[in-house]
């Protein structure tokens, strides 16, 4: 098994594309009415509650995880995550330039938005970077622990979409529900301990 860190452009490139996945597995979200766990979830749920924009209330709702990032997880997790949350923030507030979508069925986007939300993930995972908050908990405890951070991340996903049961009606709370599953069973499929691990 080949442990040798990613060079510089490589981590670039897979940041970016993994931005781009996760962008737009939100901006489907977003479009129908979904919601997701995580930071990515509260800044959806704040979005519908005060109007603020995702990227404004994303970025702002990670930067405290950064702290624990640095003493845990070292500078360049730090400064991969810090670029990935940017991008992702940008990215998302900005896709409507870009995109135009007339119609959306809610279960497509459910299951669609949550693939490329866990698959965008996996790549970050993969290039030592998150999407701060809970993913930054859920790596170092499979670092320090070994519980699977998919499987973490599910349950801390599931609680946040279930909290959010006043918000929206139940039939989008079941398919956030749904959402958030495929998104872990991506990162739970793919993302083994001893492979790719953050250091």
């Amino acid at each position: 098994m080949d442990n040798r860190p990613h060079p510089l452009y490589e981590d670039a490139l897979a940041l970016l594309t993994a931005s781009g996945f996760i962008s737009l597995g939100i901006f489907l979200f977003h479009q129908v009415g979904l919601l997701t766990g995580g930071t990515a979830g509260l800044a959806l749920l704040l979005q519908q509650v005060t109007g603020v924009s995702f990227g404004l209330l994303f970025f702002g709702i990670n930067l405290p995880f950064y702290a624990l990032a640095w003493l845990r997880m070292g500078p360049r997790f730090t400064l991969n995550t810090f670029l990935s949350v940017g991008a992702v923030s940008w990215m998302t507030d900005h896709l409507n330039a870009v995109l135009l979508i007339g119609k959306v069925e809610p279960l497509y986007a459910a299951l669609i938005g949550g693939s490329l939300i866990g698959m965008g993930l996996l790549i970050m995972f993969r290039h030592r970077s998150s999407l701060g908050g809970f993913n930054i908990l859920a790596l170092f405890i499979q670092d320090r622990v070994g519980i699977r951070a998919g499987k973490l991340q599910m349950g801390l996903d599931c609680a946040i979409v279930i909290a959010s049961f006043f918000v929206v009606s139940p039939w989008l709370l079941l398919l956030s529900i749904v959402a958030a599953i495929f998104c872990n069973l991506v990162l739970t499929l793919n993302h083994k301990p001893g492979r790719y691990q953050v250091a």
